[in-house]
Parts: structure tokens; C-alpha cells; sequence
């Protein structure tokens, strides 16, 4: 097993003589760069303000455009509600009828239609009947033929 902290082994000798600094060496500042010259920012914010000040007077236009519109039509339905009760109030005045005129007689016109043919009502139920009814009993279910007189229709 190696011994991390021993300067003799070879991997570490060669990263202590890198970092160590040459006292030798004079330490030399790096040549001096031209300054910059600060170049001029063009923002948008004067066009994007003019821009925006352009739209909200356009929606500002629209709204009041929509609510003059809805004013207009508010005034029109009042209006024609109004002429509606006037020409209701107008037909709900009694008015005079005309005299019958009594010159001839009248005579009322016999009916096209057949006339009815009588039957007694009959409540009680017979034996022999068309309609079938269920009856239940214990487990099984047994089917009687009773007679209705109400089933049969009337004509």
C-alpha cells in the first residue's frame, strides 16, 4: 500500500513542483490593454411607449364604440316596447259591435257526424272475457281469462 504523504513517490512529486512558485522568476504584469470606449445603447422604450400609447387609444375607441352600440340598441328595445304597450293599450279599448241583422231567419244546419249509439255501463266482471290477467298462487303462476267490459273501446 502507498504512502499518500511521502514527497518520494512520483506522482506527487511532480504536481508539488508545479505549484510551488520560482523565487527565481520575477513576477511580470501582463501588458496594459486599451481601454474601451463605451458604445451607445439604443433602447426601444421611447417606440415601444408610443406603440403601446397607439393601442390603449385603440381599445379605449373600441370600448366606447361597443358601449355606444349596446346604448343605441338599449334605446331601440325600450322604444319598441314602449309602441307595443301603446298598440296593446289601443286594442284593449272597448268598441261598439255592429246590430245583427235580423232581415231573415235563422236556421241552424243539421250535424254530418253519426249519432252516438247508447250502451248500459257494466262494472261487474263475467267469466269469458278477451283480456287475460295473472294470478298468483304459491310458486306458480296461473293465467285466468276474466272479463273487463271497461277493456272493450268505445265507438
Amino acid at each position: 500500500m502507498e504512502n499518500h504523504s511521502t514527497p518520494a513517490s512520483p506522482k506527487h512529486a511532480g504536481q508539488s513542483r508545479e505549484r510551488a512558485p520560482d523565487k527565481n522568476k520575477a513576477y511580470q504584469k501582463p501588458p496594459n490593454k486599451e481601454r474601451s470606449t463605451p458604445v451607445e445603447i439604443k433602447l426601444h422604450t421611447q417606440q415601444r411607449a408610443v406603440k403601446r400609447a397607439g393601442f390603449n387609444y385603440l381599445v379605449e375607441c373600441k370600448m366606447t364604440m361597443i358601449e355606444h352600440q349596446r346604448q343605441q340598441e338599449e334605446r331601440f328595445r325600450k322604444l319598441m316596447e314602449e309602441e307595443e304597450i301603446r298598440m296593446l293599450r289601443k286594442e284593449m279599448i272597448p268598441r261598439a259591435q255592429l246590430m245583427p241583422l235580423f232581415d231573415r231567419p235563422f236556421f241552424p244546419q243539421r250535424s254530418t257526424r253519426p249519432l252516438t249509439i247508447p250502451r248500459d255501463p257494466s262494472f261487474h266482471s263475467k267469466m269469458y272475457s278477451k283480456s287475460w290477467r295473472c294470478m298468483s298462487s304459491c310458486d306458480s303462476y296461473n293465467f285466468q281469462k276474466l272479463t273487463h267490459q271497461s277493456s272493450k273501446p268505445i265507438k
